[in-house]
């Protein structure tokens, strides 16, 4: 895992970057002993070098997906504020109660943000409404708001608060 960290230009931010190679790993740990704790064992020796680590998964619930979640002590949720999103929220607990009664006693899911926000939709706002009635306290505070720009930062490689510092999403985070 060492060898897939790379040190950005920004001062404390390192990646490691998913490749071409990531493609085939679903089928390979079919097969794999341990499978579900494959990431777990490849960051253990370095996760204390860090102060956190963000682990970016498709929103399916491959083996990956459980790879990440078995790796995690917690989930960060971002949520579009859409009708479907709401659907994929509740199979997406379901997945984490499960991988935690199985795999990760620690998992748990620490905060919903709810991002694609669009203020000209009643739906918008219904969805924002309907997550922090449920949700509560794990929901963060702001909302981040649909966004050009914030769709084209990683087209140039930037996180967006480089890539437009004055833009309303930056403010947001």
């Amino acid at each position: 895992m060492t060898d897939s960290i790379i040190k950005t230009k920004w001062e404390g931010l390192s990646i490691a970057p998913a490749t071409i190679d990531l493609s085939g790993a679903e089928i390979e740990l079919v097969s794999a002993f341990n499978r579900e704790r494959y990431l777990k064992t490849a960051i253990t020796g370095i996760i204390d070098n860090y102060d956190y680590v963000f682990i970016d998964c498709p929103p399916s619930i491959g083996l990956l997906t459980v790879n990440a979640l078995t790796a995690a002590d917690e989930v960060l949720v971002p949520i579009q504020c859409e009708y479907l999103a709401l659907e994929g929220l509740g199979q997406l607990i379901n997945n984490v109660e499960k991988v935690k009664t199985h795999l990760n006693e620690k998992l748990h899911i620490s905060m919903i943000a709810l991002v694609m926000f669009d203020g000209r939709t009643k739906l918008a706002s219904q969805v924002v409404q309907e997550v922090r009635d449920h949700f509560g306290n794990t929901v963060c505070n702001q909302v981040i708001p649909r966004s050009v720009r914030l769709s084209e930062a990683p087209s140039y490689g930037q996180p967006i608060i480089y890539f437009d510092p004055k833009k309303s999403c930056r403010i947001s985070l």
